[in-house]
């Protein structure tokens, strides 16, 4: 987050005597509400005047009515809708320098000297030359006369911030762009609906889905279904591609699939460069194997719909940090679009993402594909090596003789299933005997224990629950059984699955090593549960699925409140003592407080946010939306909560409570799930297999360093293991929770959104980068 107040300014006063302009450009995509709801409210809270610019680029040479003062209530009930309601069109007239020339006046007339575009590269590219030009532009229109030399001189230089939207996440620099999580939310959607009825007919399903000249959409849509082949641009097919999926298809049904799943990215081509359409493909499964196949061209259905959990609090975050920038530029700063890496936001150049991005373009079209997925840049690359391990591959005739076991520990939730399948494939091919453990440590003493085969976990990906079991009892009073069993079953290494449980039982099975000699085995821990609240990792397993459900009551519910108008809901989310989910639901549903036990609250904040809400009433907004976390406070409990706003609130609005319970542990897992699942199962084994060889000594396995029993968790920008031991003394036992969370600097964000006066978090900086020298050079490979 953006650091404004070591210099002793005040957050409330930066924006003051300043304009900001927004505008969303090229195609739609779901969440630039978001970006748009939190530009707007940030730009007001700093004390800026903030105009809304209707019809993109358009609209900004048209002027006029099309750039409106934007109020605060005027971006209410705008984060569940899809698209953009400022609306967006394609504009030749700004392609040309008189349509610039009309847009700079327009805005020079307005005062507006900070502009954020939300679009695309091309959207974007267009921002920089109309900032480049400003000046020349300015010289014009005084020339002209149109303006005064006192007005060119208080709009002497345009600042421009740019926030990517686009469902292909097509530009470099950015993990994710704003759309892409919904995009893939509705492909899988289909996915999951089409499977069903390919299962019934035993048929081949082709889908194609967009992305333009992007594979990301198809490559992480054919990780997350576990489809048979996927075809990107980026990496056309190798010569005899026909006969090659022709005889993985056949391998499939042989082995006792009854369907077929292949994605294709719109823009997927052949090595010689020509078009690979699902007709074609369609004719060559038919004729070559007879099977009865259907394609599918899903189309504009991907752009549509509600925005997803992740892209309501990605736009947030990204409007807050657009604003930061703009106020923080000066002349000399570059345009910068501001993108997330990892879990965190930061600022990169423009032009340097814009060029990287035509690189690719460039690296394809010379045919230097391996080249073109490294451009695309860290987690495009690994979604492609994961896939590559997972599709591509047969299991090795000889083995390895090493057994590794695999068990789920804790609640259920979405997303376990995909790791297991993810750890049991790649095992496989490392090899390895996989054994699965049904219902976690209890069944490991209780010896359910067996093979677990490549079929087996086929259509795993998008089961919820816990298709092996699960328990949350802990491994202390059966560690004789269970060292029996390991010993007897000849366990080499373990991968857990699961929650707090897992991470506080395979602690005790460390702890047993002294004492039971077998249990000096390699772990890896890898976390899920939807309480995200596993030491070592910034999310889990299962927290997305979770808080999407959520998010999707809370937006039926607030639609409620509207309807009925002076309403005040109050939902109790699950998390045991873990903030998260309260605080994440928070953001993306618009929630006016989140209570959680990490943020200490009394019945003075009670009493403050109750007048909050009364004061709420009285603008154009008549609702209220509170939620609690379920252990944040013993005695102000959900009832206690709901009696004082409802005695308080008398005359004002009523009240009504909502408690979500266990259905937050329910549903399909989202895309992100499935994918990360996937990575995480993958990786798991990898690392196992990598330390068992480590560990082997005279014959036999031992592993009793600290480095033999690790957590699998995403920290900032990467997966990394860590050291249960080091984990240890980072953890509050007592609540079940690490001691420091990454998402708790984000709740002032949530407060300002809410419009409660408060400071903004000023522990992190979001500094420029640059994305040129982590690339690699477009020449490199050129001598091939």
């Amino acid at each position: 987050m953006a650091n404004i107040n070591t210099a002793g300014v005040d957050p409330t006063k930066m924006g003051v005597g300043r304009a900001i302009a927004v505008l969303t450009s090229g195609g739609d995509a779901q969440g630039m509400n978001a970006a748009v709801r939190a530009t707007v409210r940030v730009g007001l809270y700093t004390g800026a005047k903030v105009f809304f610019v209707h019809e993109g680029y358009q609209g900004l040479v048209d002027g006029g009515n099309h750039i409106r003062p934007a109020t605060w209530e005027s971006v209410s009930m705008m984060l569940q809708l899809g698209g953009t309601v400022i609306g967006s069109a394609r504009c030749k007239d700004f392609q040309t320098r008189e349509g610039r020339l009309k847009a700079a006046y327009n805005l020079v007339k307005l005062g507006v000297t900070n502009l954020c575009v939300i679009g695309g590269d091309g959207s974007l590219t267009g921002a920089n030359i109309f900032r480049t030009e400003w000046s020349d532009l300015l010289k014009d229109l005084i020339s002209k006369g149109k303006i005064k030399n006192e007005e060119a001189k208080a709009s002497s230089h345009l600042n421009i911030v740019g926030m990517v939207g686009s469902i292909d996440n097509d530009f470099c620099g950015t993990d994710m762009t704003i759309g892409t999580d919904s995009a893939l939310h509705r492909i899988i959607e289909v996915v999951d609906s089409i499977t069903t009825t390919a299962q019934s007919h035993q048929r081949a399903f082709i889908l194609e889905v967009m992305g333009r000249h992007c594979g990301y959409l198809a490559l992480v849509t054919a990780l997350a279904c576990g489809a048979d082949w996927v075809f990107i641009p980026e990496m056309p097919p190798d010569d005899g591609w026909e006969d090659h999926l022709c005889r993985r298809l056949t391998e499939t049904r042989n082995a006792g699939s009854r369907l077929n799943v292949i994605i294709v990215a719109e823009g997927a081509i052949n090595k010689d460069g020509k078009p690979i359409t699902c007709d074609q493909l369609k004719d060559l499964v038919t004729k070559s194997l007879g099977f009865d196949t259907r394609a599918t061209i899903l189309g504009h259905v991907q752009r549509g719909g509600t925005p997803s959990a992740f892209d309501r609090v990605l736009g947030s975050r990204m409007g807050v940090e657009a604003v930061m920038a703009l106020l923080e530029a000066t002349p000399e700063t570059p345009a910068c679009v501001v993108s997330l890496s990892g879990n965190q936001a930061v600022r990169l150049p423009l032009m340097e993402c814009v060029q990287v991005t035509k690189d690719v373009t460039v690296a394809m079209n010379e045919g230097r594909f391996d080249d073109a997925i490294k451009l695309r840049g860290r987690s495009f690359e690994n979604n492609w090596n994961t896939y590559k391990l997972l599709a591509h591959v047969r299991p090795p005739e000889t083995k390895s003789n090493i057994n590794v076991a695999i068990l789920n520990v804790g609640a259920p939730c979405a997303g376990m299933n995909a790791a297991v399948r993810a750890a049991v494939r790649i095992g496989l091919i490392q090899g390895h005997n996989m054994l699965a453990i049904h219902d976690g440590f209890e069944g490991l003493a209780e010896e359910k224990i067996e093979p677990i085969t490549w079929n087996t976990v086929g259509d795993w990906t998008g089961k919820g629950g816990s298709e092996l079991g699960t328990k949350r009892v802990l491994p202390g009073k059966y560690m004789e059984e269970i060292s029996l069993n390991i010993a007897k079953y000849n366990i080499h290494a373990l991968v857990i699955i699961g929650g707090f449980e897992a991470f506080s039982g395979a602690l005790e099975m460390v702890q047993g090593r002294g004492k039971y000699e077998e249990l000096c085995v390699p772990m890896v821990i890898i976390p899920a549960t939807v309480s995200n609240n596993v030491p070592g990792s910034d999310f889990s397993i299962g927290a997305d699925t979770a808080l999407n459900t959520i998010t999707t009551t809370c937006d039926r519910i607030k639609q409620s409140a509207a309807g009925t108008k002076r309403r005040v809901f109050i939902i109790e989310t699950m998390g045991g003592y873990c903030g998260y989910l309260a605080t994440m639901a928070g953001f993306s549903a618009g929630a006016d407080a989140a209570y959680i036990y990490e943020e200490k609250f009394g019945i003075r904040d009670l009493e403050r946010n109750v007048e909050h809400l009364v004061e709420k009433m009285k603008t154009t907004v008549k609702r209220g939306l509170i939620l609690r976390n379920e252990n944040c406070n013993s005695n102000y409990t959900t009832d206690f909560i709901f009696n004082l706003y409802s005695e308080e609130g008398k005359g004002v609005f009523d009240c009504r409570k909502n408690v979500l319970g266990h259905m937050q542990q329910g549903g399909t897992p989202t895309p992100f799930d499935r994918n990360f699942a996937t990575k995480m199962g993958a990786k798991a084994v990898l690392w196992l297999t990598e330390k068992l060889k480590e560990c082997y000594r005279h014959g036999r396995i031992f592993a009793n360093t600290p480095d033999s029993a690790c957590v699998l968790g995403m920290r900032k920008r990467g997966l990394v293991l860590q050291p249960l031991a080091e984990l240890k003394e980072q953890t509050d036992f007592e609540h079940r929770i690490p001691k420091n969370q990454w998402w708790l600097k984000l709740r002032p964000i949530m407060k300002i959104l809410a419009k409660y006066k408060i400071s903004l978090d000023t522990s992190e900086h979001a500094l420029m980068e640059h994305v040129i020298s982590k690339k690699p050079p477009v020449h490199m490979t050129l001598t091939k």
